[in-house]
């Protein structure tokens, strides 16, 4: 039989589901999570993503876009949104969740040959945990723990991230939200009581979806979408596995079917690598089992909102205010020696057009620190921008280079290293030293340093939204990691609205 024949829908043979989904329905149904590194960093995630979506609704950008679809609509036993009086169906809660964790760019990351942010799951998990548990209490069945929204963090981290290790969506133009619908279609199915058959179809759903572009993560298109995209496809998720769980079918060779399956449609570069690539070289490549690695190896962001691959430069120039900081106009040269997903990702010259441009501009998240001393969420501001020409002069002076060690030890799994060095040259021939950070305070290797600063993190963006007692009521919970977990998912969520 000729190679075409073999593409033709007439061998209408319908396949086993594709390994990658078995493989992650059997995780997600039965993997048990041994680790307590794993859940208390969980809990921890918890703390910091909550806290980020709360910030967020200070930004009247934001706040616009929550809310029911049909104004003053109350669902009964409906999911809410931390900070608000909302209560909605779980898939426009989900949105507003993973719209207001992702709006500021300042919770966790993760990266690898593919980047991502895995607690942009939680938008699905706490909007459908919060559903099922005021449903069960109503109806005088068991109700759902904290214990379980920390073990599906746990577990929708793992996918995205296990994932994301070898696979790059981006040099293929899309967007590492895949990943949040995958993550989150699979552990929202079994949170709903999806068997192993419905949990595969569900992803299947997912995976055909396909991928929205990276187009509004780059110049010269940066925009807010990037700010929502997260929230949309963990919202997708639970529409999905809802879909899914009201008996639809799924589609078993969404991966590998030839021509119309994701690796041929989407997961080739360009047309050619059809004719060059065997299937197999276009398919996934893993480069460890579903475990809890990538929930204990999460990257935190505790002293920027600013997109992670600049964080340790952020660090470095706040290292370096001082020495600069009385002499900005004596400046000639500033040089950043970086990494090589850096120098593709956030390197920009030129105007930006808006504070998604700027939060994802190395220039411009260093040259604030060095300014300034700090780098904050309102320093993104156009207001701000425009009225800090200096800014710009300062990204004017940089120069970029990367270190190849860098880029190595980015990859490398032992190491995971973040690295930037900014040095700043002076018109009469001085400079400061060098000034190198490889791991950013979020890093594993730097829990005991980053994780008071993280509850303090917590502590302000809690004061944002809610009266010091019940702020304190909060954070005493969230700091009881046994307490916290036994607690049922509708009595968090009591505390958590406005």
């Amino acid at each position: 039989m000729s190679p075409q024949a073999d593409m033709n829908a007439d061998r209408n043979i319908r396949p086993d589901y594709d390994q990658v989904i078995q493989d992650v329905a059997d995780y997600v149904l039965n993997y048990q999570i041994d680790s307590a590194e794993a859940m208390n960093t969980a809990r921890n995630c918890l703390m910091d993503t909550l806290g980020c979506g709360l910030l967020a609704l200070q930004f009247p950008e934001c706040a616009r876009h929550l809310g029911p679809l049909v104004e003053g609509t109350v669902v009964p036993h409906g999911a809410r949104v931390p900070g608000t009086a909302f209560r909605m169906d779980p898939v426009k809660a989900a949105w507003d969740i993973g719209c207001t964790i992702r709006w500021l760019d300042y919770n966790d990351t993760w990266l690898a040959a593919e980047w991502g942010h895995p607690s942009d799951n939680l938008g699905g998990i706490l909007a459908v945990c919060d559903y099922i548990s005021q449903r069960n209490l109503a109806t005088g069945k068991t109700v759902l723990c904290i214990e379980t929204v920390l073990e599906a963090m746990v577990m929708a981290h793992e996918i995205q991230g296990v994932i994301a290790l070898e696979n790059s969506f981006n040099r293929v133009g899309l967007c590492h939200v895949l990943l949040v619908r995958v993550a989150s279609t699979a552990v929202v199915c079994k949170l709903m009581g999806g068997n192993r058959e419905q949990v595969m179809a569900a992803l299947s759903q997912a995976w055909v979806d396909g991928s929205a572009l990276r187009t509004y993560r780059h110049a010269p298109n940066a925009g807010s979408r990037k700010s929502w995209a997260a929230g949309d496809a963990t919202s997708r998720a639970v529409r999905l596995a809802d879909i899914t769980m009201r008996g639809e079918m799924g589609i078993p060779g969404v991966l590998t079917a030839r021509q119309w399956g994701f690796y041929d449609v989407a997961f080739s570069q360009t047309c050619a690598d059809l004719k060059l690539k065997a299937p197999t070289e276009r398919q996934f490549k893993f480069q460890r089992q579903y475990g809890s690695y990538v929930m204990e190896n999460i990257l935190f962001k505790i002293s920027f909102p600013a997109e992670f691959h600049a964080q340790t430069s952020c660090e470095a120039a706040v290292i370096l205010h001082p020495q600069v900081k009385d002499r900005l106009h004596e400046i000639e040269t500033i040089v950043i020696t970086t990494h090589e997903s850096a120098i593709r990702i956030i390197s920009k010259v030129g105007p930006l057009a808006n504070p998604a441009d700027r939060d994802h501009c190395l220039q411009y998240m260093t040259a604030v620190p060095l300014i300034f001393g700090a780098l904050e969420a309102t320093h993104y501001a156009d207001s701000f921008h425009a009225a800090h020409p200096l800014i710009d002069e300062m990204r004017g002076k940089m120069q970029i280079v990367e270190e190849p060690r860098y880029s190595r030890d980015y990859h490398d799994p032992d190491k995971r290293s973040i690295a930037n060095a900014v040095q700043v040259f002076f018109k009469d021939g001085s400079a400061t030293a060098q000034v190198t950070v490889e791991y950013p305070l979020g890093h594993r290797r730097r829990r005991a340093e980053g994780i008071p600063l993280l509850e303090e993190k917590f502590q302000r963006n809690l004061a944002t939204c809610f009266p010091p007692p019940r702020c304190m009521e909060i954070f005493a919970l969230c700091q009881d990691q046994a307490q916290l977990e036994a607690t049922p998912v509708h009595e968090f969520m009591d505390l958590m609205m406005a």
